[in-house]
């Protein structure tokens, strides 16, 4: 088990920032972790970091407990916060050797390491500039080599792509992925194709608390329980018919030129949709089943 949390709780006065969580993540797996703003997030990964200590609860991170092995913990992880703290005065090569020396690397394995992290990421041409001379892309890159420093079993990345532009993001999101393959990573985003694009699973927390989990199919499965199928028809439906087929049962939408016609039993629905157009005259140009989405099963769990 890479992360069990128990109960966690983090107090700021009168206010539970997280309130009594409990989860666990298996080792091997990419978790999407999500969660409004002011959610949680940021302090749950905190602690589970040990930067900031819980108010009660208990968690194993890597089979250390965030209580009584801080240090061998953090030199099991490897952490990206939101914030990104960099030495801007200091050299690519320069600061993540400082770090690996933090980190209690010895010098054969800093004089190895480095260089296969900066090769690792894309780091190579930058590695002599200043970090303060880095777009905003490449200060990333350097963020996540200092997470890798040390071959942590478990990544903590804390919006990793947060105000890149779209070819960083793919880029960055391809590096995560890849990081995959042979570490735990929980990842914080508000990026919902990124989450369906490299998540394993999910874990969906609103106001402190586990709103939902599990991996994306069993999600939308407990949420896609009616079926959506978007038709855009030749002319504007008449309201008489409309109103005739909400008596048959069927939830009625309007989505711009298309109209989301909802039931649980499929071939019911397709029957009473073409039995529409044919007695009102009214050919179907275009019809398509909606999947359920993570953003609107986000949006349902923290609204």
């Amino acid at each position: 088990m890479s992360i069990e949390a128990i109960q966690l709780t983090k107090k700021y006065g009168n206010q539970r920032a997280v309130d009594s969580l409990s989860f666990s993540i298996e080792k091997g797996q990419i978790v999407g972790f999500l969660g409004p703003n002011g959610a949680g997030k940021s302090t749950t990964m905190k602690m589970l970091c040990t930067y900031i200590k819980p108010t009660s609860g208990k968690a194993f991170v890597n089979g250390f407990d965030i209580h009584k092995q801080a240090k061998e913990l953090t030199n099991s992880i490897g952490y990206l916060p939101e914030s990104n703290p960099l030495y801007y005065d200091m050299y690519v090569s320069e600061f993540l050797r400082f770090i690996a020396k933090i980190k209690g690397l010895e010098y054969k394995k800093i004089k190895k390491e480095v260089p296969q992290v900066i090769d690792r990421l894309g780091l190579v041409p930058e590695k002599n500039k200043k970090i303060g001379q880095l777009s905003k892309g490449y200060k990333q890159r350097v963020g996540l080599a200092q997470a890798l420093l040390a071959d942590p079993q478990l990544l903590i990345l804390d919006e990793p792509t947060s105000g890149l532009d779209p070819n960083q993001v793919i880029q960055i999101r391809e590096l995560i992925s890849d990081f995959g393959k042979e570490k735990t990573v929980l990842l914080s985003t508000h990026i919902m194709q990124e989450v369906e694009a490299i998540c394993s699973s999910v874990m969906i927390i609103n106001k402190g608390k586990i709103a939902e989990s599990g991996t994306l199919n069993e999600i939308k499965k407990r949420f896609n329980k009616q079926i959506q199928m978007a038709v855009q028809f030749s002319k504007p439906i008449e309201k008489e018919a409309l109103n005739a087929i909400e008596h048959l049962g069927i939830k009625i939408n309007m989505e711009g030129d298309s109209v989301l016609f909802s039931h649980a039993d499929k071939e019911y629905l397709i029957k009473q949709i073409f039995e529409m157009a044919k007695e009102t005259s009214n050919p179907i140009i275009q019809q398509e089943e909606q999947k359920e989405s993570l953003e609107t099963v986000f949006k349902q769990l923290t609204r």
